[in-house]
């Protein structure tokens, strides 16, 4: 195999492309320049590049919208070049693209934003020209089996006029990022890598041992790693719908699901998945890039779509149950006064992206209900602009309530105390409870 010139693993200038729940903490733990396994000092410049210049403003006044880097690691911030200028990227030696990847409203890939960053580095490297210590591009945003080789690569080739693995190196290392976890962060997770030819995937391992204390794992192929990472994700939307399938029956037989979850999570082998909305960048949407990459070879997967349509399914069962709950008390549906507790698509987290909520709240305003929105997480101004919601992320005070909808696990919601939860419901009112964190002598209504 032909060698040729890499960067410097100690000295050398990192983009990363995209300051999101993914690129941002990456950003700050290049930053901090000491290799968390040799503690050797190092000297390496940091970029961090988004198109979205108020989201740039705010982290050089030291703002994270995401809430996830704590205090102490702010800092760490002005040690990046924070940018919306393609212009300094120019100075770059490694290029990571942490950019979203979506779906459309047909549940197809959208590999808009991972398309243009790939134009823009590609123009960034026609401009540099030939070098004789070559770039390194990775990709860390889920793709579907193949898409970097077979979609990012070529567009780069074309604006850049070169060609992979001789003028260019190319890498997947999938993100692993857990929003609103404070125990699984970044460095605490093995980062998977891989790399478009044996020297490349070396480096590219190198360059992350130098940042994750739980280490690497170094797999064969990029594709190997792009699709290690749909995995994980539809691994978990499954157990999801498993257990949300277990509620539907559960309710049918009349017993409380959570229960039958707790006793059965006694067992050393069980996995312990809970009923829930899915949504989010995440286990909602990876599923479906790798059944499009199924499907476009000729196979049509029964059990990952079969997982996807229980799931998407929920947002229409809960609300024919409260229905039927609120029919039993002698209570209507239409025009009835509700609190919906929690927008956000998981816990402790203001990401509302994807959030399956939204749904709800859909076919709930279908029966002209008066409706109350409270997270204590969710940004007020993003609901108003974006979906045109009023929500409040305050305790919903001197307000009785025909129903009261519990659907995500916040902390400020798991901590209230019985007189309060009682202070939000009429006579007869009912409690739906889809996390198990409503008070029991309450009787709230569970999956």
């Amino acid at each position: 195999m032909e060698y040729f010139d890499l960067p410097q693993q100690s000295n050398c200038t990192i983009v990363i492309i995209g300051l999101g729940y993914v690129g941002l903490p990456l950003a700050i733990e290049f930053a901090k320049n000491i290799d968390c396994n040799s503690k050797k000092i190092l000297k390496r410049k940091i970029i961090g590049f988004d198109i979205n210049l108020e989201r740039v403003n705010a982290l050089k006044n030291g703002i994270d919208i995401t809430k996830e880097i704590n205090f102490e690691n702010l800092k760490y911030l002005n040690e990046i070049n924070l940018t919306n200028d393609m212009k300094i990227l120019n100075k770059a030696d490694i290029f990571i693209v942490t950019v979203p990847t979506p779906i459309d409203k047909k549940n197809a890939p959208d590999l808009n934003p991972i398309k243009k960053a790939s134009e823009m580095i590609g123009k960034v490297l026609k401009l540099k020209g030939k070098e004789k210590i070559k770039p390194i591009i990775i990709y860390e945003s889920t793709v579907f089996p193949g898409a970097t080789e077979e979609i990012c690569v070529p567009i780069i080739e074309k604006e850049s006029k070169s060609k992979l693995n001789k003028d260019f190196f190319c890498g997947y290392s999938p993100e692993r990022i857990n929003p609103g976890d404070n125990k699984n962060k970044l460095n605490s997770i093995i980062k998977v890598t891989s790399g478009s030819n044996e020297q490349s995937a070396l480096w590219i391992n190198e360059l992350y041992k130098s940042i994750i204390k739980a280490g690497t794992h170094m797999t064969s192929s990029i594709k190997i790693a792009e699709t290690a990472k749909v995995i994980e994700n539809t691994q978990r939307d499954l157990n999801i719908a498993l257990m949300n399938e277990l509620a539907k029956i559960c309710d049918l037989v009349k017993i409380d699901t959570l229960e039958v979850i707790k006793a059965a999570s006694t067992k050393w082998n069980f996995l312990d998945f809970r009923p829930g909305l899915v949504g989010g960048h995440c286990i909602g949407v990876d599923p479906y890039y790798l059944t499009y990459k199924s499907e476009t070879l000729g196979y049509k997967p029964e059990v990952v779509l079969a997982g996807r349509k229980i799931n998407n399914s929920m947002p229409r069962w809960i609300l024919k149950k409260i229905i039927s709950e609120l029919e039993n008390n002698n209570l209507d549906i239409q025009g009835a006064n509700i609190l919906l507790m929690g927008i956000t698509f998981k816990e402790n987290c203001p990401d509302i992206r994807n959030s399956k909520i939204f749904e709800l709240i859909h076919l709930l305003n279908e029966y002209n209900v008066s409706l109350t929105i409270w997270d204590s997480w969710a940004n007020v101004e993003d609901c108003k602009n974006f979906f045109n919601l009023e929500i409040t992320n305050n305790f919903p005070k001197n307000k009785k309530y025909t129903s009261v909808i519990c659907l995500v696990k916040h902390n400020e919601f798991a901590e209230l105390r019985p007189i309060e939860w009682e202070s939000l419901i009429i006579k007869n009112g009912i409690f739906f409870d889809l996390k198990g964190i409503i008070p029991r002598q309450l009787k709230p209504i569970r999956p």
